[in-house]
C-alpha cells in the first residue's frame, strides 16, 4: 500500500530530523520512521471512516426531518439513496476496517461540525444532485459516487487539511497519496464483496519494509562517504551554501546508486528528481538533476555501480541514432 516514493519521502523527513536534532540515535530515528509510515496507514483507514460518518450524518438528518412538527411530504418520504449506497454499507461492515479503527482508536466523534460541513459541501455538488435524482440504481453507480466523493470533495477540503495538520504532524504531506490508494482499493470492491473483503496491506511485501530500513540506515552509516561524493561533483559550487534538504536528497540518491543493486539507476534518478519537485526550489531541482547525472556517469566509469537482477533494467540501453 505504501509506495516506495512515500518511503523515500518519509526517510528524507526523518534524516532531516536526525541531523538537525541535538540527540542523534539511529535506533530511535528508525523507530520514528516506521511510526511515520504507520501513521500514513492510519490515515488510509481514517478517511474510509469519514465516508461512513458522512453517510451516518445523512441518516441522522433524515430522521430529524421526520420528527418536525409539520413535516413535508419530502420529509416523510426522503430520498435514501446515499444512506443505502452499497459500497458505503460494505465499508460499514468490513471486518478489517472495523478492527483497525477499533485497535487504533481512530474516530471522527470529536469532529461533528466538520462532518456536517463536508456533508453540506457534498449535497451542493452537481454530481451528488445527479446521483440522487437518476432513476436507475446500480452498484457501479454507487461505487462511482464514492470515488467522486473522495476526489472532488474530501481531497479538495481545506478544512480537512487543517484538521489533519492539527491531529498529526505526520499527515502533512500524505493526503493526496492516501486518497489515491483509497481509490485503488475501491476498484477492488465488487457487488458480491463480503465483510472480509481485503483492504490494501501496509507494505506491498516484506521487501518494501526492508527497503525503508535499509535506505535510512545505509544513508546514515555511509554519510561521510556520500558527502564526499556530493562534494566531488559540486566543485564549482559553494558546498556550505547548498540547501541542507538538497544535500540529503543527493546523499539518498547516491546511496541507492551504490548500495541497492536491485534498483535500476534510471528509477533512482527519476524518483529523486521527482522528490526535489516537492522539497526544493526550481533552481535547486535543476541543480540536483545536474549533479546526480554527473555523479552517476562518473561512478559508472569508476565501476562503482554494481547492479544485478532487476537492477540491470535499462543499464545497457544505448541512445538511438538520430536521422540526419
Amino acid at each position: 500500500m505504501i509506495s516506495r516514493r512515500i518511503i523515500r519521502i518519509k526517510v528524507l523527513q526523518v534524516l532531516y530530523a536526525f541531523y538537525t536534532s541535538p540527540e542523534k540515535s539511529i535506533n530511535n530515528t528508525e523507530k520514528e520512521l516506521f511510526f511515520s509510515l504507520q501513521k500514513t496507514y492510519d490515515l488510509y483507514h481514517y478517511l474510509f471512516d469519514l465516508v461512513i460518518e458522512i453517510s451516518k450524518h445523512a441518516e441522522a438528518v433524515i430522521e430529524l426531518r421526520k420528527k418536525k412538527h409539520f413535516p413535508t411530504e419530502e420529509d416523510l418520504n426522503p430520498n435514501t439513496r446515499l444512506v443505502r449506497n452499497q459500497l458505503i454499507n460494505q465499508l460499514k461492515n468490513n471486518e478489517q476496517l472495523n478492527k483497525y479503527l477499533t485497535q487504533s482508536k481512530l474516530s471522527w466523534v470529536n469532529e461533528p461540525e466538520f462532518v456536517k460541513k463536508i456533508y453540506t459541501q457534498l449535497i451542493n455538488t452537481d454530481f451528488f444532485k445527479e446521483y440522487m435524482t437518476t432513476p436507475e440504481t446500480s452498484y457501479q453507480a454507487d461505487k462511482k459516487f464514492v470515488e467522486q466523493l473522495f476526489a472532488e470533495v474530501i481531497l479538495q477540503s481545506e478544512d480537512l487539511v487543517s484538521i489533519l495538520e492539527e491531529q498529526s504532524i505526520y499527515w502533512n504531506d500524505d493526503l493526496d497519496f492516501v486518497v489515491s490508494m483509497i481509490l485503488k482499493t475501491i476498484k477492488k470492491f465488487k457487488d458480491f464483496s463480503g465483510e472480509r473483503q481485503a483492504l490494501l496491506p501496509m507494505f506491498k511485501d516484506e521487501e518494501d519494509r526492508q527497503f525503508a530500513k535499509d535506505l535510512y540506515r545505509k544513508t546514515v552509516i555511509n554519510h561521510d562517504e556520500l558527502k564526499q561524493v556530493v562534494t566531488a561533483y559540486t566543485v564549482n559550487w559553494d558546498v556550505e551554501r547548498i540547501a541542507f534538504i538538497d544535500e540529503l536528497i543527493l546523499e539518498m540518491a547516491i546511496s541507492e546508486f551504490l548500495y541497492f543493486p536491485s534498483i535500476p539507476t534510471k528509477v533512482t534518478l527519476n524518483e529523486y528528481i521527482e522528490l526535489s519537485k516537492y522539497y526544493s526550489t526550481k533552481k535547486s531541482r535543476n541543480f540536483i538533476n545536474g549533479i546526480l547525472d554527473k555523479a552517476l556517469k562518473a561512478l559508472k566509469t569508476e565501476n562503482k555501480i554494481l547492479k544485478a537482477g532487476r537492477g540491470l533494467i535499462g543499464e545497457n540501453d544505448q541512445p538511438k541514432d538520430k536521422k540526419q
